[in-house]
């Protein structure tokens, strides 16, 4: 088992427990560290407090007092809790450094090669795509960070000959010092998150993240049709390959009408690529030129891409019901997640939206809705949506929930048309988290004759 090196803190506090505070307080005891976990949400007698207690661990649950900040020298936090916590206000008072599991993560995997991607859309259908590409070309491989797996889990068991793969969020990104992956994939940046961050400016700082610890021996991977992403990486030390829609004959991932490339080498011909949508092709682009910088094969990128149609809740096709083609894109949290999958399809659309109401101005999907013929609005921002539709005089329905959705979507539509899930909002205001609102997509769907 790796053990973490260069780790200069001898008493940790571990901010909110869920998935990575668990693993990362289970990794800072293994190596011996002094560890207080404070949690909000769990309670007294929680199972999981007796558990880290037996094991040495101080336990604080039930509220933030700012007296768990006595004695401590690094805080490990939960990428979910805003810095505007009480204890990581005071804590930045206090200059007690602030950092992400992914930190840990990357001191455990210091000897092995990580690949870092990180973007405002498209992250999770890249990252898997790089992952089988790698896989396919037999190189050792993990998979980990944003896409569910907890990276300080996967990196404590790399073996020496393994990669570690993380697809990282603006979240976990701002609380890193020395992560430094030897490729890193920047996709595109566009507002998101702001409710977190604050400003455009700070996000893209967060963003930035992935790379400001790269040396002219790494790689940086970066979308050269992106002008914000053109500006932030102005100041990257790493070699730069770009990927582009627009530039031919690059020093990196370009495509023209027929045939994908790699600088000079063919790769792909377009019609052999089975995932569907423009966006898509720039992730191919992306991972076409992060995997072979990996070591990847073109044999073991042909094979992948004919044959990958996409990973869960991010355009997944679901079923063919009687002619008429379910797409499950709950992935799609932000309006312009949802303007990509628009953009994918060109015959009559159902489009199922709706969720958590942040205040965004869904007139600017406006240009996206032209194949649209009816709109299934749901959640806090259904009458928002509702405006939208009626504006453009697109039929629309308010139900209360997805499941509804899809047996409304079903009643109302003809054979040739796409019912397409893409939310354009978070779901939090009715459901978990968004694979929860895709299942239920998925498993209403199953249930139609």
């Amino acid at each position: 088992m790796n053990t973490l090196k260069q780790f200069p803190y001898k008493h940790a506090l571990v901010l909110g427990l869920a998935k990575s505070g668990t693993a990362a307080a289970t990794t800072l005891l293994r190596n011996h560290i002094q560890v207080r976990i404070n949690d909000s949400q769990t309670e007294e007698d929680a199972e999981i407090v007796e558990q880290f207690t037996r094991l040495g661990a101080e336990v604080i649950v039930g509220g933030h007092p700012l007296s768990v900040l006595n004695e401590i020298e690094v805080i490990v936090k939960n990428p979910g809790i805003p810095y505007d916590n009480p204890v990581l206000q005071e804590a930045i008072k206090r200059e007690i450094p602030i950092i992400t599991e992914i930190e840990l993560a990357a001191l455990l995997a210091d000897h092995h090669d990580i690949i870092g991607i990180t973007g405002s859309n498209g992250k999770t259908t890249t990252t898997t795509l790089v992952y089988d590409m790698l896989l396919a070309s037999e190189r050792r491989i993990k998979l980990a960070g944003n896409i569910g797996v907890v990276a300080t889990e996967v990196a404590e068991k790399l073996r020496d000959d393994e990669k570690l793969l993380l697809e990282l969020s603006s979240f976990q990104l701002m609380g890193i010092q020395q992560f430094k992956p030897n490729v890193a994939g920047l996709l595109n940046l566009f507002d998101a998150h702001l409710d977190y961050h604050g400003t455009v400016d700070d996000y893209i700082t967060a963003k930035a993240n992935v790379f400001v610890n790269q040396t002219k021996d790494d790689y940086l991977v970066y979308n050269l049709d992106d002008p914000r992403v053109i500006e932030a990486i102005k100041k990257a030390k790493a070699k730069r390959i770009p990927f582009s829609m627009e530039e031919k004959n690059i020093d990196g991932a370009w495509l023209d009408n027929e045939y994908m490339y790699f600088k000079e080498e063919q790769i792909i011909a377009l019609r052999d690529i089975v995932l569907v949508g423009d966006h898509n092709k720039e992730n191919i682009l992306a991972a076409i030129a992060i995997s072979l910088l990996m070591g990847a094969t073109k044999t073991g990128i042909h094979e992948v891409l004919t044959s990958f149609s996409g990973v869960e809740h991010r355009l997944q096709f679901v079923a063919n019901k009687q002619n008429r083609l379910f797409y499950n894109d709950s992935k799609a949290t932000n309006m312009l997640a949802t303007e990509k999958a628009l953009q994918a399809f060109q015959q009559p659309t159902i489009l199922l939206v709706g969720g958590l109401d942040r205040g965004d101005n869904y007139h600017l999907l406006i240009p996206y809705l032209t194949y649209v013929k009816t709109m299934i609005v749901f959640g806090e921002t259904a009458d928002k949506l509702q405006e939208v539709a009626k504006q453009e005089d697109i039929h629309v329905t308010k139900v209360q929930d997805v499941k509804e959705a899809v047996h409304m979507a079903y009643e109302l539509s003809a054979p040739g048309e796409i019912i397409l899930l893409s939310p354009a909002c978070a779901s939090w205001d009715q459901y978990k988290t968004f694979e929860e609102r895709g299942n239920m997509f998925i498993q209403a769907v199953h249930t139609l004759a």
